[in-house]
């Protein structure tokens, strides 16, 4: 079914399959979309009224997970019957085969720039591979269970997976090291998603919850409680302002997230600030750091679908108004674009003394470094502005990986801190 959440607009029911339909996925441009099923078949829709689609028979079992490239020209799809299979989606042609797993495939997804693709199984592996050789590049095998989905990040770094033990995992694929492992639920987890600024994460679990992970500060966010059963799906909308779940309650809910309230200027002023901590203090007077992010409570969010959210089930089922459509963006005044700018000048002061204002400079709707900025202000030529511009954005991304080593540092302070204490209380003891 697709929704439309205008107001007084009805939902789409496509029918076709033969079988349970395990994923499905609107292409890039919206255009498409595209389903997989245990019918062994993927179908291709017109997301309209007539709804028409064209099937082909994919794998020769069950298909559980199908994913668009992209540029939305080519489809991956997972099976049971083993395989990784690449096709291209206008044709419908199948154009190669990836095997290499032992057991069911259960979900699959290309890499942002289509090179790679990333795929897990019943195994208990989790592979990534080349799409031009061919072949299998890394193999990680740090679940105790059997990974139900994975994905890429929006930067294609780094991969997630969401595992049967209950846990998370993040590696980073350019040095097959694993990078952070979350242990927030306490059944399986069912399904992921990363925020598109790549700095959050939210997971969906079979203990009826859906949990949100600041991925820059390494902890627990959010414990978002809404569906009175295991939840199966979550994924976020294009541009981040929202994010849908759907469960065995026989719920969808959709969600809107307060993380773009956040200026990205303040994100870069906090990752300032956490490059440049307090000096380390003696080792016989370790305290925890102010803010200490760390000792905070997640927050817990109490959705009842029954009451609180619209009955989306009946035939001709009422529609939530959302105000503005998913994927437009608030414009901001004059006044706002005035203030970002300033504050953007005084963090790039802040982060390098000799580098002048202009040359780092970013858009306050976007947070994007902007060449046409270095270009104005300076009269740089505009090759060398989109180089600096690179230059800004990688060391954003070295500022990020600071902050996650010294967020480490602290933890380790914060279990120093906690046996000198024990130290001291049993010498108390012994001494009485």
């Amino acid at each position: 079914m697709i929704w439309n959440l205008k107001p007084q607009t009805r939902a789409y029911r496509f029918t076709g399959h033969k079988g349970a339909v395990m994923c499905v996925q609107f292409s890039p441009s919206g255009q498409l979309v595209v389903s997989a099923s245990r019918d062994k078949t993927v179908r291709l829709w017109t997301p309209n009224v007539k709804g028409a689609s064209t099937a082909f028979t994919a794998h020769s079992a069950a298909v559980r997970s199908v994913n668009f490239s992209c540029d939305g020209n080519f489809l991956v799809t997972a099976s049971d019957d083993k395989s990784v299979k690449m096709w291209n989606t206008h044709q419908q042609r199948f154009l190669l085969s990836l095997k290499g797993h032992n057991n069911w495939v259960r979900s699959a997804r290309f890499s942002p720039d289509g090179r790679l693709v990333v795929s897990c199984s019943d195994d208990r592996t989790i592979k990534i591979w080349d799409t031009i050789s061919r072949e299998c590049i890394s193999t990680f095998t740090d679940h105790t269970g059997f990974a139900n989905f994975v994905d890429f990040n929006p930067s294609g770094t780094c991969i997630a997976s969401a595992g049967t033990d209950n846990t998370v995992k993040l590696w980073d694929v350019r040095i097959n090291k694993l990078l952070q492992h979350y242990q927030v639920h306490s059944a399986a987890v069912n399904c992921l998603s990363f925020h598109p600024s790549g700095n959050y994460l939210i997971t969906a679990s079979t203990d009826c919850t859906l949990k949100i992970m600041d991925l820059l500060e390494g902890r627990l966010l959010y414990t978002l409680h809404g569906h009175q059963g295991p939840v199966i799906a979550v994924t976020f909308s294009r541009h981040g302002e929202y994010f849908s779940s759907g469960g065995s309650d026989s719920q969808v809910l959709v969600w809107k997230t307060n993380f773009d309230s956040i200026p990205y200027n303040e994100v870069l002023k906090s990752h300032s600030i956490r490059t440049n901590p307090d000096p380390a203090p003696h080792i016989t007077d370790i305290h925890p750091r102010i803010p200490h992010l760390h000792t905070c409570g997640p927050q817990t969010l109490q959705i009842d679908p029954r009451r609180s959210v619209a009955d989306m089930q009946s035939s001709d089922p009422p529609v939530l108004d959302i105000g503005n459509g998913f994927f437009s963006k608030p414009k901001s005044t004059a006044a706002e674009l005035e203030r970002a700018s300033h504050s953007a000048g005084q963090v790039s002061s802040s982060l390098d003394p000799s580098c002048p204002v202009s040359t780092c400079g970013a858009d306050p709707a976007s947070g994007e470094p902007t060449a046409s900025l270095l270009e104005d202000h300076t009269g740089i030529p505009p090759k060398l502005a989109s180089t600096l511009g690179h230059i800004v954005q990688q060391l954003d991304v070295l500022t990020q990986t600071v902050s996650i080593l010294e967020q480490r540092l602290t933890m380790t302070e914060d279990k120093l801190q906690e046996c000198l204490d024990n130290q001291q209380t049993v010498q108390q003891v012994r001494t009485s």
